[in-house]
């Protein structure tokens, strides 16, 4: 049995956590709102602050939104930094710059702890089926020691290279998904809007090349209209975010990258920031006037 401290226990967190208590570990935990109440009832122990947490814990596990939440649970006041020991191991899962994860990984190193950056891709549906896309940066020795933890939360888990290399990995997949949703959001409304049905089009090509999960899932959502967020398109904006600021940094064009992230912004603009990234679709709705579907 482990002792794993979690910090971060929002929609893709408290199924994480859930999944390292079912798998025989001890649990403390800490977030800005009450930890899941079942969680707390199956035995994990609630901390007042990241400190406490890095105090009890030998492996330190963040699941927060963005590169100043991930900064201040590490380094802020009473944060994790403040209680580690030699020999500990920090986890950020969250899904971050690459370039300031460098750097914390840096100062946690200092302190003579390893860091692990380890993003994870598959939303809600794979939070709460243990089946996440898990994409590590940092040492082989301390991936060894985790990796059983990540098995209990994912299927697929890949040592990419060193710190900073998971979240990079990260970022080229949301460009990946983010271009694949444009992609199925606009092949719909077109099928959609030349007379055919969506659904039916939709259920065709999922036999054909073009099938993929996004095709599947998001597909599904854009048809039946279920935007109910398992990934936020402000959280997606944030990553797109990454892409583009790294893309100047390294002097490349990612124009497709662009185009997607114009899209998210104008749902956002048009009060969509906190739907499924599949509402993708309703910017491209919104500029041809017409639905893909009615429900």
């Amino acid at each position: 049995m482990a002792k794993i401290g979690f910090i971060g226990l929002g929609i893709m967190g408290a199924p994480m956590a859930g999944h390292l208590q079912a798998g025989g570990h001890k649990l403390y935990l800490h977030d800005i709102k009450n930890p899941p109440f079942e969680l707390i009832e199956r035995g994990a122990t609630v901390c007042t602050s990241g400190e406490e947490v890095a105090k009890r814990a030998d492996i330190i596990i963040i699941m927060v939104p963005d590169t100043p939440h991930v900064e201040a649970a590490l380094f802020g006041e009473n944060g994790v930094a403040a209680g580690l020991e030699a020999g500990k191991i920090v986890v950020d899962m969250s899904s971050i710059s690459p370039i300031a994860t460098k750097d914390f990984a840096k100062k946690i190193n200092a302190l003579k702890c390893d860091y692990l950056d380890a993003p994870v891709s598959g939303g809600e549906v794979g939070a709460k089926a243990a089946s996440l896309t898990i994409m590590v940066g940092g040492p082989e020795a301390a991936f060894d020691k985790v990796k059983p933890l990540f098995e209990l939360m994912g299927k697929n888990i890949t040592l990419v290279g060193g710190n900073g290399d998971g979240q990079t990995t990260k970022v080229a997949n949301q460009i990946i998904v983010a271009l694949n949703i444009q992609a199925v959001a606009e092949a719909l409304l077109f099928a959609s809007k030349a007379g055919a049905d969506p659904a039916r089009v939709r259920q065709a090509l999922m036999g054909g090349f073009a099938a993929s999960r996004i095709l599947e899932v998001h597909g599904e959502r854009m048809v039946k209209r279920t935007f109910n967020p398992g990934f936020r398109i402000e959280l997606h904006q944030k990553d797109l975010n990454l892409a583009l600021q790294g893309a100047k940094a390294l002097g490349v064009s990612l124009p497709n990258t662009a185009t997607a992230q114009e899209l998210m912004n104008a749902c956002s603009a048009n009060g969509m920031r906190g739907l499924d990234h599949s509402a993708l679709c309703r910017a491209i709705e919104i500029m041809s006037n017409h639905e893909i579907a009615k429900v």
